[in-house]
C-alpha cells in the first residue's frame, strides 16, 4: 500500500482492496504511535539536560560566593579568638600581678566580649545566618519550568492524543494522564498530584499557595517518560512500546499447547526445571575441579591471582607462519570494477532474482540487471542513487527511482544476501578457516555511523561522534568471513540486546559459539544462549572481577581442596523455579519468531530488577556465565578463538568504511528501514567481493600445477583473510572524454558580453 498510487488500488477486487486498506491504516497507526513516543522522548531529555546543565553552572557560581563569605567569616572569627587569648596569656605572662589580680582582669576582659552570649556564638550564629542570605541561584524547578512552553509546544499535543494501555503499574499517573486527556491540557488547581514525589508537590503549590502549572505540566512529562521507558506505562497500539506480555506468545495458548510450542521451540530437554538445573550443577562442579587442578599443578602459567579474591589471565599470541601474504596470489596489475564483481557473484549465485516486485501479482516488465547493480551501489557507497543517475552513463534516473521504489525492500536485500551465503557456505574452500569442522565460530559488534540529515534513529555519542549524531551498525561475521547480518540501532543503546536477532536471522550460518566484546554481554543473554544452545563466549572486560556462582556454598569446594578460584554467590534455585516456565515461554517465543529477542529484551530490561521474569533470568544466566569464566580462565586457545574472532569483525569494519565513501561514512537516510536497507546493500557488496575472491583463490588453486605453489597459496589462505579489497575499483572511473571538457551551464560567455557585464 506504500508504493501504490490511487488508481492501482481502486483497481483491485473490493474485499481485497479494503483489507489491504485496513492493514495499512493499522501499519501507519503503530509506526505514528511509536514516532510520537521516540519525539516525547527525545523531547523531554533535551529539556532535562538543559535545565541540569544551567543548575550545575549555578551552583557552582554561589559555591564560589559561599567560599568567599566563609572565608571572610573564618578570618574575622579567628582574629576575635586570638585577640582574646593573645591578651589572657599577656595577662598570666605579667609578673607584676599577683594571681588574685590576674583572675580579676581575665574576668573584666571575658566580661567585655558579652558575658550572656560568648563571642564565638555570636559569630557562628552570624555566619549561619548570613549563609542563609546568600543567593543560591535560579532553582532546579524553576529551570525546569523555563523550559515548560518549548516543551508543551513540542508534546503536550501527543500526551492529549495518544492511548495508554489502562493496565498500569503506576495507578497515580495514569489518573493525572487521564486527567490532562479529559481537559484537553487545560488543566487547574484540581489536577492530580499524587504522582508526583513530596519534594515535587512542595515546589508545585509553595509560592503563595499559587498552583504552578507550567511547572506541573513538566513535571507530568517527566513522569510519562519515565514510565513509558520504565515499561510501567504502555500504549496500546504501538510496536515498540507495548506491554511485555503482548510480545509472547498468549498465555492462553501457552497453557493449552505447552507441550507443542516446546517441541516446535526445540525446548523439549529443557522441560524440567530441576534436571535442567541438576545438569548445570554437575558441569559446573566438573569445571571448579578442572580449574583449580590445572592451576594448582602449575599447568596454567597465564593464570595469576590477586590479594582481593579476583584474578587476571593473559592471552598468549598465535603463533605467527611464515605464510606469504594473500594479497601476493590477487590480481596487481589490474583492478576489478564493483560492477564486474556485482555481475560476475550474480551469474554465479543468482541474487538478484530475490529483488521481486513489493506486489507478486503486478509483475510489470523486470529493470534490466545494470539498473539493479546502480540501486545497489548508490545505495551501498552512500552516494544515493539519484546522484548515481547524473554521474554514470546508460542509467536512466527515472528507470532507477522505480526499481528502487518496488524492488529494493528489505526482506529482499536480505534474501538477496542470504542467497550468496548459501552458495559460499557449499563451497570447499572456506573450511579452511575452521578449527574444527564441526564447530562454527562467529561473533559481532558495532560500529558508529554519523547520519547526514535529521533521524529519530540518530542519536548522540559524543565518545564516538563527538558533538554530531549518528547510529551503529551492529555487523555478524562467522569465521569463514561471511558476513550474514547486520542491523541499525541508535549510538546510545546497548548491542547486547540484537546478538539472538543475527543468531536467529537464517538457517544458513548456525553458530556454535558466539563472541562479542563486553558492550554486548549481560548475563541474561547467557541464559538465553544457553537454552537456544548455542555457546556464549564474549570478551569481557575486567573478567577477572565478575562474580562467580554455583549450587554450593565456598566452603564446600574449599574442603575439595581447591583454592584457586571459587564461587562467590549460591544461585538462588527457588527463583528461578518459581518462573521456570515464563522462562520457557520467553525463549519459545524467540525461537518460533513470534516477536524478535531485541523487541524482547528492550522491553524485560526496562522492568529493571523488580520484575520477576527479568530476576529470575539474570538468576538463570549466571550459572552459564560462571561456567564460561571458569573455562575461559583455564583454556589460553580459547581466549585465542575469540580475539582471532573479534579481530575478523574489527577487519570488516575497515571493510565497510572502504565501500561506504560516497558521503564521508555518513548515513543520507532519515527513516530507520532506508538506514537498514542502506546497510544491506554495503553487505551484499561486502559479501560480494568476499565471493568472488573465493571463486578467484579457488580457481587459482585449480589451475596451479606446482604442488609446493599451491601449498603456499592454502597456507595463505588459512593464514590470511579474504576480507582484501586492494584489487579491485570500488569508487568508480573518470571521464576524461572531450565532451567532459565543455562547460554544461553556459557560464563561460563570449568575450565581449563577459566585458560588458563587468
Amino acid at each position: 500500500m506504500i508504493k501504490f498510487q490511487i488508481p492501482q488500488v481502486s483497481r483491485r477486487a473490493t474485499g481485497d482492496r479494503y483489507l489491504h486498506l485496513i492493514a495499512f491504516i493499522v501499519f501507519q497507526t503503530y509506526k505514528l504511535n511509536d514516532t510520537l513516543i521516540d519525539t516525547l522522548l527525545f523531547a523531554v531529555q533535551s529539556s532535562l539536560n538543559i535545565a541540569e546543565k544551567a543548575h550545575k553552572e549555578s551552583y557552582y557560581q554561589d559555591r564560589e560566593h559561599r567560599e568567599e563569605k566563609f572565608f571572610i567569616l573564618a578570618d574575622r572569627l579567628g582574629q576575635s579568638i586570638i585577640g582574646t587569648v593573645s591578651s589572657i596569656k599577656y595577662i598570666i605572662a605579667d609578673a607584676i600581678l599577683s594571681d588574685r589580680e590576674k583572675v580579676a582582669a581575665i574576668d573584666t576582659l571575658l566580661s567585655a566580649q558579652e558575658p550572656n552570649e560568648t563571642q564565638v556564638e555570636k559569630q557562628i550564629d552570624t555566619f549561619k545566618k548570613s549563609m542563609a542570605t546568600i543567593h543560591r541561584g535560579q532553582d532546579y524547578y524553576d529551570l525546569l519550568e523555563q523550559q515548560s512552553l518549548k516543551l508543551q509546544n513540542r508534546v503536550a499535543e501527543i500526551v492529549r492524543q495518544v492511548q495508554f494501555d489502562p493496565h498500569c503499574r503506576k495507578p497515580e499517573l495514569l489518573e493525572a494522564v487521564l486527567h490532562y486527556q479529559q481537559k484537553s491540557g487545560a488543566i487547574d488547581k484540581n489536577a492530580p498530584i499524587t504522582f508526583l514525589s513530596q519534594e515535587e508537590c512542595v515546589v508545585v503549590t509553595e509560592q503563595n499557595g499559587k498552583f504552578r502549572i507550567s511547572l506541573y505540566k513538566v513535571l507530568l512529562y517527566i513522569a510519562i517518560a519515565d514510565a513509558i521507558k520504565s515499561g510501567a506505562l504502555n500504549l496500546i497500539h504501538s510496536e515498540k512500546y507495548r506491554s511485555l506480555d503482548d510480545y509472547l506468545i498468549p498465555k492462553s495458548e501457552w497453557d493449552i499447547g505447552r507441550d507443542m510450542y516446546l517441541q516446535r521451540a526445540q525446548l523439549e530437554q529443557f522441560t524440567d526445571c530441576a534436571a535442567t538445573l541438576q545438569s548445570l550443577n554437575v558441569e559446573l562442579d566438573a569445571q571448579y575441579e578442572e580449574t583449580n587442578a590445572h592451576f594448582t599443578a602449575g599447568e596454567n602459567a597465564f593464570l595469576k591471582l590477586r590479594t582481593n579474591g579476583s584474578f587476571h589471565v593473559t592471552t598468549p599470541k598465535l603463533d605467527e607462519t611464515e605464510a606469504l601474504s594473500l594479497s601476493t596470489f590477487f590480481p596487481d596489475r589490474k583492478y576489478i570494477s564493483l560492477l564486474e564483481v556485482l555481475a560476475t557473484v550474480d551469474q554465479t549465485t543468482g541474487f538478484l532474482d530475490e529483488l521481486e516486485h513489493w506486489q507478486p501479482k503486478y509483475q510489470p516488465v523486470k529493470p534490466h540487471k545494470k539498473v539493479f547493480f546502480a540501486g545497489i551501489i548508490g545505495y551501498g557507497c552512500d552516494i544515493g542513487h539519484r546522484k548515481l543517475a547524473q554521474i554514470s552513463k546508460q542509467i536512466n534516473e527515472n528507470e532507477l527511482d522505480t526499481a528502487v521504489n518496488w524492488y529494493f525492500s528489505l526482506a529482499n536485500i536480505h534474501s538477496a544476501n542470504d542467497r550468496i551465503l548459501q552458495f559460499v557456505d557449499r563451497m570447499e574452500l572456506p573450511n579452511l578457516y575452521r578449527q574444527k569442522p564441526d564447530v562454527l565460530h562467529t561473533s559481532s559488534d558495532g560500529q558508529k555511523f554519523e547520519v547526514a540529515v535529521d533521524s529519530l534513529n540518530a542519536n548522540y555519542s559524543y565518545k564516538y561522534l563527538g558533538k554530531d549524531k549518528g547510529v551503529s551498525v551492529i555487523s555478524f561475521i562467522d569465521m569463514r568471513h561471511l558476513l550474514w547480518h547486520s542491523t541499525v540501532i541508535t549510538s546510545a543503546e546497548r548491542e547486547a540486546a540484537y546478538v539472538i536477532d543475527g543468531l536467529m536471522h537464517n538457517d544458513v550460518i548456525k553458530s556454535d559459539i558466539h563472541s562479542t566484546d563486553t558492550h554486548g554481554f549481560s548475563e541474561i543473554l547467557f541464559g538465553s544462549t544457553y537454552l537456544l544452545k548455542s555457546m556464549f563466549a564474549p570478551r569481557i572486560k575486567g573478567v577477572g572481577r565478575q562474580q562467580l556462582y554455583a549450587f554450593k556454598n565456598r566452603k564446600f569446594y574449599e574442603d575439595l581442596g581447591q583454592t584457586a578460584l571459587l564461587p562467590h554467590r549460591v544461585i538462588r534455585e527457588a527463583l528461578i523455579e518459581a518462573q521456570w516456565d515464563e522462562i520457557l515461554r520467553f525463549i519459545a517465543t524467540i525461537r518460533l519468531k513470534v516477536a524478535t529477542a531485541s523487541q524482547l529484551f528492550k522491553r524485560l530490561n526496562s522492568y529493571s530488577r523488580q520484575h520477576p521474569l527479568y530476576q529470575a533470568l539474570k538468576e538463570f544466566g549466571k550459572l552459564p556465565k560462571s561456567l564460561f569464566i571458569l573455562k575461559y580462565a583455564d583454556d589460553p586457545a580459547l581466549r585465542q578463538s575469540i580475539e582471532k574472532q573479534l579481530n575478523k569483525v574489527e577487519g570488516s569494519h575497515k571493510f565497510a568504511k572502504a565501500i561506504s565513501f560516497g558521503h564521508n561514512h555518513e548515513f543520507i537516510q532519515s527513516e530507520k528501514e532506508d538506514q537498514e536497507i542502506a546497510e544491506g546493500c554495503r553487505r551484499l557488496i561486502k559479501n560480494a567481493i568476499i565471493c568472488w575472491n573465493y571463486l578467484f583463490l579457488t580457481r587459482a588453486l585449480d589451475e596451479e600445477i606446482d604442488e609446493t605453489r599451491k601449498a603456499e597459496l592454502i597456507e595463505a589462505i588459512r593464514n590470511g583473510s579474504v576480507v582484501t579489497w586492494q584489487h579491485f575499483n570500488l569508487h568508480g572511473e573518470f571521464d576524461f572524454s572531450d565532451d567532459r571538457m565543455l562547460d554544461s551551464l553556459g557560464l563561460l560567455d563570449p568575450k565581449d558580453k563577459l566585458s560588458e557585464k563587468i
